[in-house]
C-alpha cells in the first residue's frame, strides 16, 4: 500500500500549471472563430407588453444572420433552475414572449458575423411597449392585484404552494413540538425582522456559451455551467427537441458560486444553432450579469425566539418572505433552507415553526448563491439569539454553548435528522481562543477615538439533497496500469477534481499523478446531479469509493487469473496483485499491458451513489470590527474561523474555500446591495455601483479546522463549499452591535446606518 496516504494531503490542482500559464480552457477560447456573434435585445421596462416588433430594418445590415422575436419560438413553458426532475421551480419561462417581466427581460435575439454588425442591428429594432404597472416591493406582492405571471399555460410539476394566480411561487409550513406552550414557559421573548439584500455572485468569468452542429448533426452545447445534465434536459425543453439530439460539454468554470446553477445563456446561442445551422457564441457583458442573471434572493425574515431566565431556548418561530423575481428559479428551494438550516443549529429547543412565502415581482430573478438560503436565514436567527443574549443579559457566547446542537442531538427541524458528526461545541470554543473573546467582550476604546469589538455567529449547511441527488463516477485501468477517472460533477474552481482523484489514489493505493481525470461530457461522463448543494465532496465523493472498491476486485480477479489461483487467494497492494501464501506476482503495469489482449473482462468500473440523509459541516465565526463613531465607518481587523467539515480532504482547498467564502460574507455584510429605482432599473449594474470587498477589506482571516468523522461520507468527509460564506454577515452585525450598541437587522451595515444609530442612541 502506498505509505503517503492522498486524502488530507495539501496536493496541487490538476489544471495549476493550465491556469498559471493562461493556456486557453475556458469557453471563449475554444469557441470556434467562425461563430455567430450572438446578442440580445433587452427590455427598457420592468412590465410591458410587446404590441409590435420590427426586425426588417435590422435584418438588413450587412452580415445580420437572424433576428428572432417571440413569434418564432417554441410555445411550451420550462424553468432554467439547475434541478433534478421534476423540477420543484416552476415551469414559467418561454425562449420569448411579448410580456416583458423586469428591466433586463429578453425581446429579441440578434445573430450576425461580427459584433459591429449584431450592435447596429439591435439599435434598428423597433419595439411598441404597452407599458404595464409593476409590482417592485416584494412586501405587497402576495395576492397584489397586478400579477406577474397571468398565463394559463404556467405549471408547477411539485406540490409546493405555488399558485401564479396570487403571485406565489412556494410555500411552506412546518413545526414540530408545543409552540404556544414553549413560549408561555419562557421568561424573555424576542421578536424581531431581519432584511437581507439581493447579492451578486460577481464571478470573474460572466456567463458564455457556444454551440455547434457536430459531424453527427447533433446539437453540440459547450457552456461554463455547474449542471451539465440539468442544462441538457433545459434544452431539450426549451428547443422542443429530443434529449438524444443534444450534447452538453463544461469545460473549465472561472467560477460560479451558484450562479451557474441556473441556465441562464445556453438556451439563446442553442436556438440560433438550432434555426441557422452554424456555430454560434454569446458571451455576457458585465452589465448583463449584474442585471440580468441569478443572483441571492432578498428576503425578510421575521424571528420570534423564547427563553428561560436561565438563558435555555424553549421555541423559534421563524417566518420567511422571499423575493424570486421574475421567475421562479430556485424559488420554492432557496427558502427552505432559510429556516431547516438555521433553526437546528439550536435544536435541544422544545418547539419550532417555520413558514415561509416565496413571491414574484418585477424585478431579475433570483436564483442560487453559495449558501442557498441559509444565509438570509442564520443572519437572522444569529442576530436574534445576540439580541436575546442581550436581554437576558448573558455573553452571548455563554447562551450559545448552553444551547447548541452537539454530536448524537435529534435535530426536529432539520427533518429529523440526527447530528452523527458535530464537532459545533469545539469550533465555539476554539473560535473564541483564537479572537481572544473573553479579554476583548464587549469593546475596548482605542487612543484614536475608535471603537473595536467583537462578534460571534454560528453555522450549518447540507451535504447535498437528501434523498434527491444522486453521482456516479467511472474509472478503468490503462496502458501500464495508470486510471482514469471519469466524473459527472462540475469542478468550478474549487478543486473537486483534484479532491475526486485524491480519493481515488487512496483507494487505489497510487499516487494522484497516477489518476488522469476528464471534464463533464453528457455524451461520455456518468450521470451526476450537478455541483450544487454542497454536494461533490459528500456524495460524488462515495461514488468514487465505490468504484474503486468494485474496480480492485476486478483487478484481483483479472490477476488471480493470470496467476492461475482463486480470486480469494490473492491481494493487490496498488502495484501488484500478489498470493498471500506464497512469493507469486504481477505487477499491475504487467497485467494492465495484458489485459488488452484475449481479455473478455474489460478492467473497468462505474457506481452511483445517494444518501438519504445530508450530514450538516458546522462553522464558528468571529470578526472583531474597529467602528469610528464620528462617521459610522465599520472595518474588519481580523476574522477568525473554526470548521466542521468531517474528515478534510485538502487542507489547502479548504483552507481557500473557507477564506473565499469569509470574503464572500464580509462583502455581504458591509458592501454589496442590489437596489432599483422607482421605475424597476437597477442601481447596481457595474463593479463602480456594486462595490466589492477587496483584499485590504476583509482584514487578518485566520481558519483551523476542528474534526469530526461522519461514517456516511468518504474517508469520514462531509461538505464545505457553501457554509464557509454564512457567519461573517451575523458576527459583523453583531459586533457592531457591541461596539457602539447599534442594532443593524438590514444589511449591508453602511456607515450612514451606523452613525445615525449611534446619533439616535444618543438622543
Amino acid at each position: 500500500m502506498n505509505e503517503n496516504n492522498a486524502v488530507n494531503r495539501p496536493i496541487r490542482k490538476k489544471d495549476y500549471k493550465a491556469l498559471v500559464t493562461g493556456k486557453p480552457v475556458y469557453t471563449d477560447d475554444l469557441a470556434p472563430k467562425d461563430c455567430l456573434v450572438v446578442k440580445l435585445l433587452r427590455s427598457p421596462h420592468a412590465h410591458a407588453l410587446i404590441e409590435e416588433i420590427d426586425t426588417d430594418r435590422a435584418m438588413k445590415v450587412p452580415g445580420i444572420e437572424a433576428v428572432f422575436t417571440y413569434k418564432d419560438v417554441p410555445q411550451s413553458r420550462f424553468t432554467l433552475a439547475g434541478q433534478t426532475y421534476p423540477e420543484a421551480s416552476p415551469y414559467d419561462r418561454l425562449i420569448l414572449e411579448n410580456r416583458m417581466r423586469h428591466v433586463g427581460d429578453v425581446a429579441a435575439i440578434v445573430a450576425g458575423e461580427n459584433e459591429k454588425a449584431v450592435d447596429r442591428a439591435l439599435k434598428l429594432i423597433k419595439v411598441k411597449y404597452k407599458v404595464l404597472t409593476p409590482v417592485l416591493d416584494f412586501r405587497k406582492a402576495k395576492d397584489n392585484e397586478i400579477l406577474v405571471h397571468p398565463e394559463d399555460n404556467w405549471k408547477a410539476l411539485c406540490p409546493v404552494g405555488a399558485d401564479n394566480k396570487r403571485n406565489l411561487c412556494a410555500r411552506e409550513e412546518s413545526e414540530g413540538g408545543d409552540l404556544e406552550k414553549a413560549f408561555a414557559e419562557s421568561d424573555v421573548i424576542v421578536e424581531e425582522t431581519y432584511h437581507t439584500k439581493a447579492n451578486q455572485q460577481a464571478m470573474m468569468e460572466t456567463f458564455r456559451t457556444f454551440s455547434y452542429f457536430d459531424i453527427y448533426n447533433r446539437l453540440t452545447v459547450v457552456s461554463a455551467t455547474q449542471i451539465t445534465f440539468h442544462v441538457r434536459r433545459i434544452l431539450s425543453n426549451a428547443l422542443d427537441i429530443p434529449k438524444s439530439q443534444i450534447r452538453v460539454i463544461k469545460p473549465r468554470i472561472g467560477g460560479g458560486f451558484g450562479a451557474k446553477q441556473t441556465a441562464v445563456s445556453e438556451i439563446y446561442p442553442a436556438f440560433v444553432t438550432l434555426k441557422t445551422g452554424k456555430s454560434a457564441k454569446l458571451v455576457f457583458t458585465r452589465e448583463e450579469t449584474q442585471t440580468a442573471s441569478s443572483p441571492r434572493h432578498e428576503m425578510e425574515v421575521r424571528v420570534k425566539i423564547g427563553a428561560t431566565k436561565e438563558g435555555k431556548i424553549k421555541a423559534i418561530d421563524l417566518y420567511a418572505l422571499s423575493n424570486t423575481g421574475a421567475y421562479g428559479e430556485h424559488g420554492p428551494t432557496t427558502v427552505g433552507l432559510t429556516g431547516h438550516k438555521s433553526i437546528p443549529i439550536y435544536s435541544k429547543a422544545e418547539a419550532f415553526r417555520f413558514t415561509c412565502d416565496v413571491v414574484y415581482t418585477n424585478v431579475m430573478s433570483a436564483g442560487a448563491y453559495r449558501g442557498y438560503g441559509a444565509t438570509q436565514g442564520i443572519f437572522a436567527i444569529e442576530s436574534a439569539v445576540d439580541e436575546l443574549a442581550h436581554r437576558l443579559d448573558m455573553d452571548p457566547a455563554k447562551l450559545r454553548e448552553m444551547n447548541i446542537t452537539r454530536e448524537g442531538d435529534l435535530m426536529p427541524a432539520y427533518f429529523g435528522e440526527r447530528a452523527n458528526s458535530c464537532a459545533l461545541d469545539r469550533c465555539l470554543e476554539r473560535v473564541k481562543k483564537m479572537i481572544d473573546w473573553d479579554n476583548k467582550y464587549p469593546r475596548r476604546y482605542m487612543e484614536n477615538g475608535k471603537i473595536r469589538s467583537v462578534g460571534l455567529a454560528l453555522a450549518m449547511q447540507g451535504s447535498s439533497i437528501a434523498g434527491l441527488d444522486v453521482a456516479s463516477v467511472t474509472v478503468k485501468v490503462n496502458d501500464d496500469g495508470f486510471y482514469s477517472l471519469m466524473i459527472g460533477a462540475s469542478d468550478m474552481g474549487t478543486g473537486c477534481d483534484t479532491i475526486l482523484a485524491q480519493m481515488a489514489a487512496d483507494c487505489l493505493m497510487c499516487e494522484p499523478e497516477n489518476i488522469v481525470v476528464y471534464g463533464v461530457d453528457t455524451d461520455t461522463s456518468p450521470y451526476d446531479s450537478g455541483s450544487y448543494a454542497s454536494s461533490t465532496t459528500y456524495l460524488t465523493g462515495m461514488a468514487v469509493v465505490k468504484t474503486c472498491r468494485s474496480l480492485t476486485e476486478k483487478i484481483k480477479s483479472y490477476g488471480a487469473k493470470l496467476l492461475k489461483c482463486r480470486a480469494d487467494e490473492v491481494d493487490f497492494d496498488g502495484e501488484r496483485v500478489y498470493m498471500v501464501s506464497e512469493e507469486k506476482s504481477i505487477s499491475l503495469k504487467d497485467l494492465a499491458n495484458l489485459s488488452m489482449n484475449f481479455n473478455d473482462n474489460a478492467l473497468y468500473a462505474s457506481e452511483m451513489h445517494t444518501s438519504p440523509i445530508s450530514p450538516p459541516p458546522f462553522m464558528a465565526g468571529a470578526a472583531e470590527v474597529e467602528i469610528d463613531p464620528e462617521t459610522g465607518k465599520t472595518e474588519v481587523i481580523k476574522y477568525r474561523a473554526v470548521v466542521d467539515c468531517g474528515t478534510v480532504i485538502n487542507p489547502n482547498l479548504a483552507r481557500v474555500q473557507t477564506e473565499g467564502g469569509i470574503g464572500q460574507g464580509i462583502g455581504m455584510a458591509l458592501f454589496e446591495d442590489i437596489s432599483y429605482n422607482e421605475k424597476g432599473v437597477s442601481r447596481s449594474n457595474s463593479f463602480m455601483q456594486y462595490r466589492l470587498p477587496t483584499r485590504l477589506d476583509v482584514g487578518d482571516v485566520k481558519v483551523e479546522f476542528e474534526s469530526s468523522y461522519e461514517p456516511t461520507g468518504p474517508f469520514g468527509a462531509k461538505s464545505i463549499g457553501e457554509i464557509v460564506i454564512n457567519t461573517p454577515p451575523p458576527a459583523i452585525a453583531n459586533a457592531v452591535y457591541n461596539a457602539v450598541g447599534v442594532r443593524i437587522r438590514e444589511l449591508p451595515i453602511s456607515p450612514e446606518k451606523v452613525y445615525m444609530g449611534i446619533i439616535k442612541n444618543e438622543d
